[in-house]
């Protein structure tokens, strides 16, 4: 008798099948709803614009990969796709209506309406889905049984992501590991089930919905022997590949004419996500100039009555992949150097104006960087771009140091709310403040940036090693 059941094991199939037919259906509802709202009358063209819309979202939707199982992904990351795909919808609608002449039945107002409204309707539709589905999974039903080749740190760290994921609707019934002879009876709550070679028997006795290998990048010629060994056993075999032992950064899978790529050192800012923060950066930097204009002007006045010079220091700094930018900042010492002979401003520094100690410890002096991201060479938030000098004295002591060139610099960053601004005058400092930029990479999001922002408004910038 199998210790466990398979409840609802094809309802993942009957998901996908349903929103097969939902994703077309509801883009034609919307889209007539939209002319009822305008009152637009129905004429025969109508017909052929929805029979169009069915037949571009059907292709569409299915070529984005909507139509598999999202079990265990985000509602973010199908929500992208839905965007991604609606937009390419849209712009299909709008060359195939202009070459056939069937766009100049469509209204204006209609038009942009049902494009507004269709991807949110799409959207909350795939979140109807999941809340009672998560439901069921929390309560039990609905699972998949999955077993753990490799009781390692791999297999653990698998566990762990599973358990912080309970809606994915997967029961780890256990381990098989070949210290199981040693003694190795249970990890982290989960029983060690045997040893490798005890594998094959338990999995067509019980027949686990999922077998993952989890098992060393040096454990290749057994894994071979295991997949051996699987080869005419029902359950779906995933293989967990061991790239954890690497500083990674925003890995993602890639395809390259059928060969999976792993990006180790990738970039969050790709596709959609690279226009949505440039539409933040466009947005809030023109505002903010706007806002700050009066200001801008007291300070330029100031510089340039207290002490000789130009008002604007352009200084030489790495941006997005490690290429030189002039950045800008209201002067604030009596000298402008950007070269080698560089060197940070420290407490008392004689070289810093009466002036330009306020403007630093408001940090003021940083506000024309906002140019820069009009630009497009910096963004609102990002790690703080350092001199060129201090990024040849550090790519060498602190590892991982040039991967904060993934991404564009910023003018506040996740290190400057968490105290680690200004001077650097120790190794220690500055591993800490790269720390911190590499955990803003990683766990980048709109809301994230959000959140530094807002917190660079009403707390401004820690530390008191601003000089």
């Amino acid at each position: 008798m199998r210790i466990f059941s398979n409840t609802l094991k094809h309802h993942g199939f009957l998901e996908a099948t349903g929103q097969f037919f939902f994703d077309p259906t509801i883009s034609i509802l919307t889209l007539y709803f939209c002319a009822q709202y305008y009152s637009l009358t129905l004429f025969s063209t109508d017909l052929l614009v929805f029979f169009l819309v069915f037949l571009l979202v059907l292709a569409v939707f299915g070529r984005f990969d909507l139509y598999r199982s999202w079990r265990g992904a985000p509602l973010f990351n199908e929500a992208k796709r839905v965007i991604v795909a609606w937009l390419l919808v849209l712009s299909l609608v709008l060359f195939l209506g202009y070459m056939t002449g069937i766009a100049k039945y469509l209204a204006r107002d209609v038009f942009v309406t049902w494009a507004l409204i269709t991807p949110l309707v799409l959207i909350l539709g795939r979140l109807s889905i999941r809340i009672p589905l998560r439901h069921f999974r929390r309560k039990g039903k609905n699972l998949r049984h999955v077993v753990i080749v490799g009781a390692g740190r791999l297999g653990l760290k698998l566990l762990h992501h599973i358990r912080k994921a309970p809606e994915s609707g997967m029961n780890v019934v256990g381990f098989f590991d070949d210290r199981w002879s040693k003694g190795l009876q249970e990890l982290d709550g989960k029983p060690v089930l045997g040893s490798l070679d005890d594998i094959l028997e338990f999995v067509r006795k019980e027949k686990p919905d999922r077998i993952y290998i989890a098992l060393p990048l040096r454990a290749e010629q057994r894994v071979q022997e295991l997949l051996a060994q699987l080869q005419d056993v029902s359950s779906s075999i995933y293989f967990v590949p061991d790239i954890f032992v690497f500083e990674l950064l925003h890995t993602r899978v890639e395809d390259l004419n059928g060969i999976p790529l792993f990006a180790l050192f990738g970039t969050p800012f790709s596709g959609i996500d690279d226009s949505l923060k440039r539409c933040l950066d466009l947005v809030l930097s023109s505002f903010i100039l706007i806002l700050i204009a009066p200001l801008l002007l007291v300070v330029t006045v100031l510089v340039k009555k207290t002490s000789t010079g130009p008002v604007l220091y352009k200084q030489t700094r790495y941006g997005l992949h490690g290429e030189e930018i002039k950045v800008f900042k209201f002067r604030t010492m009596v000298t402008c150097e950007d070269d080698a002979s560089f060197i940070q401003a420290k407490k008392s520094d004689p070289r810093v104006t009466r002036v330009g100690s306020f403007l630093r410890k408001t940090s003021i002096d940083e506000l024309p960087q906002f140019l820069n991201v009009l630009r497009g060479e910096m963004s609102i938030v990002g790690p703080r771009p350092h001199p060129v000098k201090l990024n040849e004295q550090y790519r060498h002591l602190v590892r991982g140091y040039m991967l904060r060139h993934k991404v564009k610099p910023g003018i506040t960053g996740w290190a400057q709310i968490n105290g680690w601004r200004g001077e650097t005058e120790t190794l220690e400092k500055m591993k800490k403040r790269v720390e911190y930029d590499l955990e803003y990479i990683r766990n980048w999001s709109l809301g994230l940036d959000l959140k530094i922002i807002l917190l660079t408004i009403f707390k401004g910038f820690k530390g008191q090693n601003a000089y």
